[in-house]
C-alpha cells in the first residue's frame, strides 16, 4: 500500500454566481489597485492523505467518500480530484 494526497478542489460551475469572488474583486477594484484583474472565483479545498494500492484507486475511494458525504452539491458545484503520491 501506498501513501497518496488527494487534493479535492470543489468550485462553482460556469454560470453559478460566486459572490465571494465578487466581493474580493469589488473590494480591488474600488480601491483602485490591481486593475488587471477582471475576474476573481473562490474554491473550496479538501487534502485527503489515504493508503490505496495506486493512484487510480486512491481517487476513486475518495471520490466516493466526497459522494457518500454529499461534500459537494452537483447541482452546482464542479468538483476536480488531483492525487500526488507522498
Amino acid at each position: 500500500m501506498t501513501v497518496f494526497n488527494v487534493h479535492v478542489t470543489i468550485e462553482n460551475k460556469p454560470g453559478i454566481s460566486d459572490p465571494e469572488g465578487d466581493t474580493i474583486l469589488n473590494d480591488l477594484v474600488l480601491k483602485g489597485t490591481h486593475k488587471t484583474v477582471s475576474k476573481i472565483k473562490t474554491a473550496k479545498m479538501l487534502k485527503f492523505t489515504i493508503k490505496e494500492k495506486d493512484k487510480k484507486s486512491a481517487q476513486s475511494k475518495i471520490k466516493e467518500i466526497c459522494d457518500e458525504l454529499r461534500i459537494y452539491n452537483p447541482m452546482v458545484s464542479k468538483v476536480t480530484y488531483t492525487v500526488i503520491s507522498e
